[in-house]
């Protein structure tokens, strides 16, 4: 096969070759003429011109403007002044759902529950062979619909079959009466622990909605999906987020079935993502790493590091615990779904073989609580642990300087303060959202804060992440001037979050997430410049170009 790269000769444009991925072997690549910039974890800026990727396709050098460039290279690409810099780390999503999402019913873009009943219809009238319709995204808060939706919303759009539809947050799921029959839930069904099921006002008759782990009474019942399907499934994810320029993921809450699914694709050469796996809970952290941590496997692409535990549930579910009770449901205060002494017992566990604890909290209740563990257990696990908080939406303002002194991370997702803004008002009142998304508050109290994007329950748009973090403002630019606009953090800062942060966050420094000398060659060309462009034109942004480990995958004007 006749080579895809002309020799160093000739100096040609990055957008005029074709894909590294077709080259036979690997060689030394000089890439000049760009805006380069890389990012540490402070936000601090470093500015270069030249880029030169070694055999292996890792970093081999950064050149400043002005300094002499290596003549002896092999191939030599010219920038076209375009910016280049690191490609994303995402630091919380879930793989396996954001594929499985692209195989089934989306409703994430309804407006109303009307609309959502004829887009269910209409799928269930396009897909007769399906057994059950399957499906996620609906938000009643969203559709303003001052409400739950029920089984009998349901079955006005499908009665013939179960329907099973995971909320746009995965923390409550939505059964037609078909469904419930068929998972054996009737009035008589108590609420398991940690989770509730919502029920017909002045009755035990479940009415349609399984909150948390209620939702494994409908879950149980359904089909079970095709490796076959989930291979699919990982392809369009790795497709979905290869375009978007993120390269490396977080994966909360990866199980046995999605494991095997990455080995797989890992065997075949078809895992082109990195993935820094976070076990589903304790037992699939075993099942699969075993004594601890697993090696980085196909050229870093791959590795168990951590456990994800789950500490209570979701705002829009009214399953997020919180310290008082919900403004616009004074007898709730959430769904703890863990004990303090499970938690503790839980996140031991894991420590004691050095496996990396991620916990999910997301009200002020619990965030505290995990403070507290984290505080406890940190005399026994001596050393730099990484303790990791996952979401952190609402945290009294009061224990935010626990996180900087735990040294706990804060993983956070910029899109839920735009997408959560008027449920959250709605949840807390006026009064209770001072640590709210507080993300430059974190930032001032020196806590590490590490982006990503909760996929699928966001989009993975890195670029309206980015908009967010610097301005409060959704894409109608909305509320004006920001929400609580003393949150905003700079936009060196933002980036620094989607990819040095982020690496370091996952254990994963010296690998990739910065373009430091050595790492492996991921990074992104892009048209503009994030740092300078309005929150309108980030939101717009679009890359040019994604490689991974010195090879391009990705090419906008052809992919």
């Amino acid at each position: 096969m006749k080579s895809v790269f002309t020799p160093v000769r000739p100096v040609l444009s990055a957008l005029a070759m074709l894909a590294v991925a077709g080259a036979p072997a690997h060689a030394d690549t000089l890439i000049d003429n760009v805006a380069g910039m890389r990012f540490e974890r402070d936000g601090t800026v470093e500015r270069f011109a030249a880029l030169l990727i070694d055999d292996d396709g890792r970093v081999a050098g950064l050149y400043r403007e002005g300094e002499r460039l290596p003549r002896e290279v092999d191939y030599r690409l010219d920038g076209e002044g375009r910016v280049l810099m690191p490609s994303f780390v995402d630091a919380h999503l879930h793989v396996a759902g954001l594929g499985l999402a692209t195989l089934t019913l989306d409703l994430s873009d309804t407006n109303s529950l009307a609309e959502a009943q004829q887009r269910i219809a209409a799928y269930a009238a396009d897909n007769p062979d399906r057994a059950w319709i399957i499906g996620r995204g609906w938000n009643q808060e969203r559709w303003g619909l001052g409400r739950f939706p029920t089984a009998a919303d349901l079955d006005a759009a499908v009665a013939d079959r179960p329907v099973w539809l995971e909320r746009v947050d995965g923390h409550a799921g939505w059964a037609n009466t078909a469904a419930m029959r068929a998972a054996g839930v009737d009035a008589d069904t108590p609420d398991p622990d940690g989770g509730r099921i919502e029920r017909i006002a002045g009755g035990k008759a479940p009415a349609g909605v399984f909150v948390d782990g209620a939702s494994a009474l409908i879950d149980k019942a359904r089909p079970s999906i095709r490796p076959e399907d989930r291979d699919r499934a990982l392809q369009n994810a790795q497709d979905l987020l290869i375009a978007r320029g993120i390269t490396a993921v977080a994966d909360m809450g990866t199980t046995m079935q999605d494991w095997h699914t990455y080995r797989r694709a890992g065997d075949l050469g078809r895992l082109r993502i990195r993935i820094m796996s976070y076990a589903h809970g304790v037992e699939d952290m075993e099942a699969i790493a075993g004594p601890g941590p697993s090696p980085w496997l196909y050229r870093d692409r791959l590795h168990m590091g951590g456990v994800k535990l789950y500490l209570d549930g979701a705002l829009g579910s009214r399953g997020a615990w919180l310290s008082q009770p919900y403004a616009d449901a004074p007898k709730q205060t959430g769904l703890p779904l863990l004990t303090g002494t499970q938690l503790r017992n839980l996140m031991s566990r894991a420590a004691m073989d050095d496996f990396q604890v991620a916990v999910h909290a997301i009200g002020d209740a619990a965030n505290a609580e995990v403070l507290d563990a984290i505080a406890e257990l940190d005399d026994t696990y001596t050393g730099e642990r990484r303790w990791r908080i996952e979401h952190a939406q609402i945290v009294a303002p009061a224990d935010i300087p626990r996180f900087a002194a735990l040294g706990a991370v804060a993983s956070m997702q910029p899109q839920h303060q735009t997408s959560d803004r008027l449920m959250a008002q709605a949840r807390l009142g006026p009064d209770r959202l001072d640590g709210a998304y507080a993300w430059a508050s974190m930032e001032r109290a020196g806590v590490p804060v590490a982006f990503g994007s909760d996929a699928p329950v966001e989009a993975p748009d890195v670029f309206a992440g980015l908009a967010a973090a610097i301005s409060r403002t959704d894409a109608d630019g909305q509320p004006a001037g920001g929400w609580y606009p003393d949150e905003t953090i700079m936009p060196a800062q933002a980036l620094a979050a989607y990819t040095a942060t982020a690496a370091w966050a996952g254990r994963a420094e010296g690998r990739f997430g910065t373009l430091d000398t050595g790492e492996w060659a991921d990074f992104i060309l892009l048209n503009e410049n994030p740092l300078t462009v309005s929150p309108e034109r980030l939101r717009a942004m679009t890359v040019v170009e994604t490689w991974i480990a010195g090879q391009r995958v990705y090419t906008a004007d052809r992919d």
